[in-house]
């Protein structure tokens, strides 16, 4: 007999087989022997109580033989002669999963990377911690795997129906994710790991006969009569195909000016906007799991935060538990943080991303303060609003990509503070009034929400915690419009707009899901 079941332990007893083997015989009344194994399902953490419990789910066997759950197995058609090709600009998730749901399909993927692959890549990483020094086309957010392979790599998604998470999950343990991922309530591969996954993509798509190009920008698009023929490269090459991805990623600034100037529609998004703030780890598990703060059974603790402060949300957002505070701009005199963890989270400090919802109104009056007046009505407002922000921070910071930051209390009352804490931010920071370098709206709704966190999470609220600007990369300033039954764009039957840059995804799960779905509609589409 085969029957899922539910437990509620202590740490310690969730992290011992033998111990849950009898939980689950005392909960169905069976014998410790009746047992024969068990299959997790399901695994979270309750912390909201003052006894901290795990919750599994689980398939328990008894009185029969246990079965392992079988290995996530997939089928990927050799398409070298394929009557179909797909021309795809991205190698981010979207990209990478739109491709190999295409082989799937026996469709023949192009894909058009402006960076590099991700073991070059690293070594730009590396130059733009130690010195500075940033790569336009090879960085954080632009090369292969995309922003979400060197900046964490969280599998958590409330996308459900978009499409097949778990199809997504386990298309990452089948390329060497742990299979922890297919049962944790909040899956995380880490950045450490993230690279030897979608190398093993890559040669997955070109043993099935796809190709990739690195170093190959999207400069312009071929259209003739309504439909796209190629895809123009900066180098002059046109890549043909039968149907169009665009998987550009929410930075890829260059391709919304492009399409805008190709005189296809375009809408100007919200995204949230605002700084990193970042505790030392130890004080997070000791607010989260009090005193449970040093157990080897727990994970570094996470947070979550919400206010609503005069009709916006602000909101803890990407936190990283042992993380680390990375540059992730994409052009020069800007500058942008994310976070990232490794797969342990075993690093010093916590950090997560704290915005406030911006909506397009909010921009009006730094647009015009910067000249910009004229773009208010474009749907590149939103695009030039983020740029100008990340543009302040840089000049803020005073070059090199050092940030600017501010003690969290003293940012409450606009103290600038005169020395700062130990931080996990390479490049180095630098003491600045970021009432000033923030929009004054986003600042204000900042400093309000702090002080409502105190009385959510009292130690949260300690000037031993820093601010680092600007967080801006939260989500795509812009939107590419979409048939909602065809996800073609609608002036062109044979482009489709994919993931986090078309507007349609907000992280690695649900940009490989809407990369999924794309393909599944260019392959129902084109001729049999």
């Amino acid at each position: 007999m085969q029957q899922k079941i539910h437990l509620s332990l202590l740490p310690g007893e969730a992290e011992a087989p033998d111990l849950i083997t009898r939980f689950i015989a005392r909960s169905l009344g069976v014998s410790d022997t009746a047992v024969t194994g068990y299959t997790l399902l399901k695994k979270s953490i309750d912390a909201r109580a003052k006894v901290i419990r795990v919750q599994l789910h689980l398939l328990a066997f008894i009185n029969e033989p246990f079965v392992p759950p079988p290995a996530p197995s997939f089928h990927f058609a050799d398409v070298r002669q394929s009557r179909y090709q797909v021309v795809i600009a991205g190698a981010g998730p979207a990209g990478l999963f739109a491709a190999l749901r295409l082989i799937a399909g026996g469709v023949r993927p192009v894909i058009l990377e402006r960076g590099k692959n991700v073991r070059d890549r690293r070594r730009d990483l590396a130059a733009l911690n130690r010195e500075g020094l940033l790569n336009p086309e090879s960085n954080y957010c632009f090369g292969e795997g995309g922003a979400g392979t060197y900046s964490d790599g969280k599998l958590y998604t409330r996308s459900h129906k978009r499409g097949n998470i778990e199809r997504i999950l386990q298309t990452f343990v089948h390329f060497g994710a742990s299979h922890s991922i297919l049962y944790e309530a909040h899956p995380h591969i880490g950045t450490n790991k993230l690279p030897g996954i979608i190398t093993a993509m890559r040669e997955q798509i070109l043993a099935c006969g796809g190709e990739i190009h690195f170093n190959t920008r999207m400069t312009g698009l071929e259209i003739r009569q309504d439909r796209v023929r190629a895809l123009v490269t900066r180098n002059g090459d046109h890549f043909a195909g039968d149907a169009f991805v665009l998987a550009t990623g929410h930075s890829a600034r260059d391709v919304f000016g492009m399409l805008h100037a190709q005189n296809l529609s375009l809408i100007a998004k919200p995204f949230a906007l605002g700084v990193r703030v970042e505790h030392s780890q130890q004080l997070i598990n000791e607010v989260q799991y009090g005193a449970l703060a040093n157990s080897p059974y727990l994970p570094p603790a996470s947070y979550s935060l919400v206010e609503q402060v005069e009709d916006r949300g602000v909101f803890s957002f990407c936190m990283c538990p042992g993380g680390i505070i990375a540059p992730a701009a994409t052009a020069s005199e800007e500058l942008v943080v994310n976070g990232w963890s490794p797969s342990r989270r075993n690093n010093p400090f916590a950090n997560s991303g704290l915005v406030v919802q911006t909506e397009i109104p909010d921009v009006t009056g730094t647009l015009v303060e910067k000249g910009l007046g004229h773009v208010v009505d474009s749907p590149l407002a939103m695009m030039y609003y983020q740029q100008e922000v990340e543009r302040k921070a840089f000049h803020a910071g005073g070059g090199k990509l050092v940030a600017p930051a501010q003690r969290l209390v003293d940012f409450t009352k606009n103290v600038l503070s005169t020395t700062l804490p130990a931080c996990s931010y390479l490049p180095g920071v630098r003491s600045a009034p970021l009432q000033e370098v923030l929009p004054e709206g986003i600042a204000r709704r900042l400093q309000k929400a702090l002080r409502a966190f105190a009385g959510k999470m009292p130690r949260y609220f300690t000037n031993e915690a820093l601010l680092v600007a600007a967080e801006s990369r939260t989500s795509s300033p812009v939107r590419i419009p979409r048939d909602p039954e065809g996800l073609h764009h609608p002036q062109l039957q044979n482009l489709f707009p994919c993931g986090e840059g078309a507007g349609y995804a907000g992280g690695i799960v649900s940009a490989a899901m809407d990369g999924e779905r794309v393909a599944d509609r260019i392959s129902a589409v084109l001729p049999v």
